[in-house]
């Protein structure tokens, strides 16, 4: 999409939303609490599918992002409470660059299978921090065996007088203004200095590898290696300096995990993470504004387990029934007609489960993140477009 579609996309998007708040009364769904949770929720996902995002456009799948959080988790909480937190934040970012080294040299130099290897990393991953931390933490004021003395802040930051403006303006109730003030209300209110820094990686990463000829190189490996090489590219430097960064990028949202979201590691606090990054990066098409999008709508979602997520959740089932309704429409226009009354049935068994029911079951709540990502990645599946040779085997000369 362009960017004026993409911004209308978005206000439509929040205009529905603000006519569901409207009418169900759930104003926590779009308050500036619900958002300042979903941005600190989406961020670790979005550092994960960006580490997706720079693997894969060199041709090499990275499963393994999920093992290289949890080493970013452990040593940025082993390194941030004896040295600092900004200490911990580099550690993190060398322990999940590790992990993506560690991928490289098996997938890139031995050949095995992308999969595989991503599996084993994860696995690793998790033996080697679970049989770390009883040496690393026991006896320390505040560790035990799963769990890291506690870090100290990173510090956050608030726009004064903005934020308070906007959280004024968001509790008066209007349609779409105060909506869109929450919105807002979250990227100014009590935003860890990590965030930011995350925030500013989306569009580094499109600079980089579009605009540059660094980028050219390295996304011609993950489209045709073996023309790349005809043409002077080195295809395994390039597939290494882009998976021991995806590393790294999925070690510092494992950093944020034990540093921002909560000041201490503790074991299985990625809780998937790593995965729903991926799936994030798929649904936004392996492009980093698509991908911000796919983060920030699973962080939304997971935010509703923290925040009234009974009846905001109940609220969004309105909302999904409108939205199930527009796409029937939009099928029908495009003269997909099994697919329009499927699609319309579903909407209308959505709308009375909505009618019939006053909250949703505490299980559905935990789950919703997980059900929409893979909704989102069954109704994207059709325009999805992957680099050409992602996970293909490449060995050095195999064109001549």
């Amino acid at each position: 999409m362009s960017l004026p579609v993409l911004l209308l996309v978005i206000a439509g998007a929040l205009a529905l939303t603000s006519i569901v708040r409207i009418i169900t009364g759930a104003d926590g769904i779009t308050n500036v609490s619900q958002m300042s949770t979903a941005l600190e929720l989406a961020v670790p996902i979005g550092l994960a599918g960006l580490g997706g995002l720079w693997a894969e456009r060199s041709g090499v799948v990275n499963i393994g992002l999920e093992g290289m959080m949890i080493l970013g988790t452990w040593f940025g909480a082993w390194a941030g409470y004896q040295w600092g937190p900004w200490t911990g934040v580099l550690i993190g970012i060398i322990g999940g660059a590790l992990g993506g080294l560690l991928h490289a040299i098996i997938t890139v130099t031995f050949n095995v299978n992308h999969i595989v290897s991503g599996v084993a990393i994860n696995i690793l991953a998790l033996g080697v921090t679970r049989y770390l931390s009883p040496m690393a933490f026991v006896g320390h004021e505040g560790g035990s065996a799963k769990q890291s003395p506690p870090v100290d802040s990173l510090g956050q930051f608030t726009v004064p007088g903005l934020s308070d403006w906007l959280t004024t303006l968001n509790s008066k109730g209007w349609f779409f203004i105060s909506d869109l003030a929450g919105l807002l209300g979250g990227l100014v209110t009590d935003v860890s200095w990590l965030t930011l820094i995350a925030i500013a990686l989306i569009p580094g990463t499109w600079w980089v590898l579009w605009r540059t000829s660094f980028g050219l190189r390295l996304r011609s490996c993950g489209e045709n290696p073996i023309a790349s090489e005809s043409l002077g590219v080195n295809v395994y430097k390039y597939k290494y300096i882009a998976v021991i960064i995806s590393g790294g990028l999925a070690g510092l949202g494992g950093v944020f995990l034990s540093l921002v979201a909560n000041p201490f590691y503790l074991e299985g606090q990625t809780a998937g993470r790593g995965y729903i990054g991926l799936a994030a990066m798929i649904f936004g098409n392996w492009m980093p504004g698509g991908l911000a999008l796919g983060a920030g709508l699973f962080g939304y979602t997971d935010s509703l387990n923290l925040r009234g997520g009974s009846e905001n959740v109940h609220a969004l089932l309105l909302l999904g029934a409108i939205l199930l309704a527009i796409g029937a429409i939009w099928l029908a226009v495009k003269k997909k007609y099994v697919s329009a009354v499927i699609t319309l049935v579903v909407g209308v068994l959505v709308f009375l489960w909505y009618a019939t029911t006053n909250e949703v079951p505490s299980q559905i709540v935990s789950a919703t993140p997980y059900v929409i990502t893979l909704l989102v990645l069954s109704l994207s599946a059709q325009r999805l477009r992957m680099p050409k040779a992602d996970g293909l085997p490449y060995r050095k000369g195999q064109g001549k």
